[in-house]
């Protein structure tokens, strides 16, 4: 049964072929509500090479700043340095999907409407990350974008889609708010010569986009000109973007290989051929596969967004992996609470002297070298983190290194900050003494310090901030086996209302931001157990030998 979404994807393939893309061993489909679009296998290709799409299909700052529309303008903002690259991309994709006549409107048709990234939970799905990390910045980049949006971009987009003719139209926040979850969720990182990114200003006019022909004409209206690079003379051999010039890293879409969903197995990777020696393409991106086997057909092309935890796939891309082997927790220890600290203005100076850490991230590949690991180690990672651990703690032999040294999974940038915190009175006068005739350096700081006063004092407070992060992230959701308890009687789906349940069948059916949000909830309580079981074994073990 073919899908609703069928006549806009055809739309779209189209518009491929017309710009010069090439499906070569791949199909663009329809997968769930969930995913949305994929690629799929097709043909076998004797090269691995899947789809090749031309980078003048690409929506970059380059091609922002050459477009007759934007151009101007765009170009006095970054002139007076209000706006960054990004900006230029989103403010873009909010004006030019309110453009009837756009030649990028095959695209823009395609992508989703709505986005499952934490920005746009509602208030009641928001609850369920209430003690993360992820709650505060969610809440934080919402106020940042909407003061974002009425500062610099309502009245611009509006002042550009009047003089495009469209003088009735009204751009709201959920517009900008759309655009901004595309470039984030789609955007890549291109490395492109120094030349195709900045080509001559005088060049720069001849770059727009082709837009005079009829609407109903998607072949002619949709074709898009090519971005002068300044490196279009012929290539004999193999040429390098290096010898091409400096090459440059540019953020921007690629429509087309943007549709390959993540998998952290992946079955293909992206790669750019500047001369086109590889596709026949120059100046082109393609997918390129994975395997040195054939794929089964129909199998989904995935490629990896990189190791990111729960956390960074919920706030960007709106999904979670169980169990996720690159979760992480994040540590502080609040700058504002030195102020309450005894010796407060001494110890800050000691804290800007060792270059020492607020805050640390802790994966939970950690765990692995700790007092507790779920698994033995592999001899070759375990000797790399031994090594990064192990710091200068026999200053003058007056302490012995600690037994526990080469165990401790806590940053040692992040442990310097917490034993100056923590140091007593008589602990910091030991730090006084004559003048020398230079100043001692960060590490010297840190080992005077930690003959000083030990690690307990810091081991002490490291306890104290896990159990309240702990206390935080259980309030008002329970405890981390209510959570999953919660998630091995439900399942999620798309509900027509963000926090329904229905019993099913003996199981509760959740909406999937609601789902995804228990699932990080629980992984970041998970987490905090297991790292505050490791502090209180690091604490016992420094006050059994007195550091």
């Amino acid at each position: 049964m073919a899908s609703p979404e069928e006549p806009k994807l055809q739309y779209f393939l189209q518009w491929l072929q017309v710009n010069g893309a090439q499906l070569r061993g791949c199909n663009i489909k329809y997968c769930d509500s969930t995913k949305g679009f994929g690629i799929f296998s097709a043909d076998n290709v004797s090269d691995g090479i899947l789809l090749v799409v031309p980078l003048n299909l690409a929506i970059t700052p380059t091609r922002v700043l050459q477009d007759p529309l934007f151009g101007p303008e765009c170009r006095a903002m970054c002139d007076e340095e209000a706006v960054d690259d990004r900006f230029l991309v989103i403010l873009f994709l909010t004006v030019e999907r309110l453009r009837r006549n756009s030649s990028w409107k095959p695209y823009f048709d395609l992508l989703p409407t709505t986005f499952t990234s934490s920005l746009w939970f509602s208030d009641e799905e928001l609850l369920e990350l209430k003690g993360t990390p992820l709650y505060q910045a969610t809440e934080l980049q919402k106020k940042n974008l909407q003061s974002l949006f009425h500062e610099k971009v309502k009245n611009l987009a509006e002042k550009l889609l009047t003089a495009d003719g469209y003088p009735e139209s009204e751009v709201t926040f959920d517009d900008f708010l759309w655009a901004n979850s595309v470039f984030w969720t789609r955007a890549q990182n291109i490395p492109l010569p120094q030349s195709y990114v900045s080509p001559e200003a005088e060049e720069k006019q001849d770059d727009a986009i082709s837009s005079s022909s009829r609407e109903d004409e998607p072949s002619t209206n949709y074709i898009l000109k090519p971005e002068k690079s300044g490196a279009d003379s012929e290539v004999d051999g193999v040429v390098s973007t290096k010898q091409l010039g400096e090459t440059t890293w540019v953020e921007g879409l690629v429509p087309g290989i943007d549709f390959c969903n993540h998998d952290l197995k992946a079955l293909a990777t992206w790669e750019v051929d500047v001369t086109g020696l590889e596709t026949g393409i120059p100046f082109s991106m393609y997918l390129l596969s994975a395997r040195q086997n054939s794929f089964q057909r129909e199998t989904e092309i995935s490629i990896s967004y990189g190791n990111k935890g729960n956390e960074e796939l919920l706030y960007l891309y709106g999904f979670v992996t169980r169990d996720n082997p690159d979760d992480y927790l994040m540590i502080n220890y609040p700058v504002e609470a030195i102020q309450d600290v005894t010796f407060s203005e001494q110890k800050a100076q000691l804290l800007e002297a060792q270059k020492a850490e607020w805050r640390c991230l802790l994966p939970r590949s950690l765990l692995n070298h700790g007092f507790f690991p779920p698994h033995t180690p592999q001899g070759e990672n375990n000797e790399k983190h031994l090594r990064s651990q192990v710091c200068s703690h026999s200053w003058s032999g007056q302490r012995k290194s600690p037994s526990y040294v080469n165990t401790l999974v806590f940053p040692e940038d992040f442990l310097t900050a917490l034993r100056t915190i923590a140091m007593k009175e008589n602990e910091l006068y030991q730090l006084v003494g004559a003048e020398g005739e230079r100043q001692p350096s960060d590490t010297e700081v840190r080992a005077a310090i930690w003959e000083a006063c030990g690690d307990s004092g810091a081991m002490q407070l490291l306890v104290d901030l896990l159990n309240m992060k702990l206390m935080d992230l259980e309030e008002g959701s329970g405890t981390e086996d209510s959570d999953t308890e919660l998630l091995e009687k439900s399942h999620f789906a798309e509900v027509p209302e963000d926090c329904i349940r229905i019993e099913k069948n003996g199981s509760e059916l959740l909406s999937r931001n609601r789902w995804c949000g228990i699932v990080y909830r629980r992984g970041q309580k998970q987490l905090t157990r297991l790292f505050l079981k490791e502090a209180e074994q690091a604490l016992h073990l420094a006050l059994s030998e007195g550091n």
